[in-house]
């Protein structure tokens, strides 16, 4: 008994002794026509990145909102955009990346005011604005999955608003919004493995840290916002390799 019990030790030693030898060689046979062999060794790469946006406004009220009975409600309304970029990616290990990926966004923003009355009519202030963006982000990637990978990432946001007018004179009759803006993003999606290219679709959240308000209590409808946040939602392609 004890015999026999010694020879099965024996032999499942040396399975494990053989398996952990010829697993690294079928593991490579089974990977060898896998997209992602191409690219998994390359330290950096860059792309482009196109895609549509909707942005708006967080709107905190001021205290003339409240003693000033000529609007019963003030709200931001979603602005359609676009956006395109340069994707540069520098790669920390099998999991992480660092990227940098600067971007034009061309969008609109508008504050609806409802006026208080019978009629509630309504009134509109329409802010257009081109940015250029500076996100710096993190990028956590799953492990690779026929030609897949999930991925996170997170970080910071630079903007400037290229088209901002709070420094001209029509700006008196106008809300005036800070041209410079700091945001923190957040997002997802999946890497697709391409035989020439990596197809990344990806959904990502950026929210204003800082007021881009600057005071006109000369304006009527600015003396009624105490605060103004940016926000944006952005569904972006990018083709990279």
């Amino acid at each position: 008994m004890l015999h026999i019990r010694g020879r099965e030790i024996l032999s499942l030693i040396a399975g494990l002794f053989l398996s952990i030898i010829l697993s690294p060689e079928l593991s490579a046979q089974a990977r060898q026509n896998f997209n992602y062999e191409q690219f998994k060794n390359r330290p950096y790469y860059f792309g482009i990145s196109l895609g549509y946006s909707s942005s708006n406004f967080k709107v905190n009220h001021s205290r003339d909102f409240i003693l000033d009975e000529s609007y019963s409600l003030t709200e931001a309304i979603n602005g359609p955009g676009f956006h395109i970029g340069v994707v540069g990616n520098l790669k920390f290990g099998d999991y992480f990346d660092f990227r940098l990926i600067p971007t034009f966004l061309f969008t609109e923003r508008t504050i609806e005011y409802t006026a208080v009355g019978q009629n509630r009519e309504l009134h509109r202030e329409t802010l257009e604005s081109v940015f250029l963006e500076v996100p710096f982000l993190l990028r956590f990637k799953s492990h690779p999955y026929n030609d897949k990978r999930f991925f996170l990432l997170a970080g910071v946001k630079y903007s400037y608003d290229l088209q901002n007018n709070s420094r001209t004179r029509q700006a008196e009759n106008i809300i005036k919004i800070s041209p410079h803006d700091f945001m923190a993003e957040v997002g997802f999606g999946i890497q697709i493995f391409m035989p020439y290219f990596i197809l990344s679709p990806q959904i990502t959240f950026s929210h204003g840290l800082s007021n881009i308000m600057i005071a006109n209590k000369s304006l009527k409808e600015a003396s009624v916002l105490e605060k103004l946040l940016s926000r944006t939602i952005s569904f972006s392609i990018l083709f990279e390799g």
